[in-house]
């Protein structure tokens, strides 16, 4: 699938917002990817993640086992690990913890890995996915997105593969650009970060 087609696939389900919005990361943009909008198609998400699938498959080779964040990136780490025929978990937090795999969830020796998330703004959640498997015996070969909004930029650690990579600006709250000041935020993403 092409970059203009992934964009597509956003455009047509409403799910790619211009205003003013703070991201879950706390930083503030124009543009905001309501990724939910495109979870709740199951074939748009059907034909989102069965490109990333083969994304991964070609870039990382066999994948045994897809991680991702909870709680945006279990729909789109369970429909990848479908295409890629392998097992899908994921990591959560408890209130004031860090992520954790719970439930039962490993990542057993001699297995390959990889941390599947939906949009990358600044890396933090998979950076934090990532940290909470240093314990586990298989290895974590990679981390893929839908969209990286960073421009490339979003460090985690271990490589990452998207299907598109935009340069969407981000600003701290002190920093908006007069245009973007002009408007009233909106928080329309799930992390409880204080506005």
């Amino acid at each position: 699938m092409m970059p203009e087609q992934v964009l597509e696939e956003f455009r047509n389900a409403g799910a790619l917002l211009e205003g003013h919005f703070i991201l879950s990361s706390g930083l503030h943009s124009g543009v905001f990817l309501q990724k939910m909008a495109i979870f709740s198609e199951p074939p748009r998400t059907e034909r989102l993640c069965r490109a990333l699938a083969e994304a991964i498959r070609e870039r990382f080779g066999p994948v045994d086992i897809v991680v991702s964040p909870a709680i945006g990136g279990i729909v789109p780490g369970y429909e990848t690990a479908r295409h890629l025929g392998a097992r899908a978990i994921f990591v959560e937090r408890e209130p004031g913890k860090p992520f954790q795999l719970r439930r039962g969830f490993a990542i057993p020796k001699g297995t390959r890995a990889v941390i599947v998330e939906d949009i990358v703004t600044t890396g933090l959640s998979a950076r934090e996915c990532l940290a909470s498997l240093q314990d586990q015996d298989g290895e974590i070969v990679g981390a893929a997105c839908l969209i990286d909004r960073s421009g490339g930029r979003g460090e985690i650690g271990v490589p990452l593969l998207s299907l598109v990579t935009l340069d969407i600006p981000a600003y701290p709250a002190d920093a908006l650009p007069p245009e973007l000041a002009a408007i009233p935020a909106v928080k329309p993403g799930s992390r409880a970060i204080p506005v």
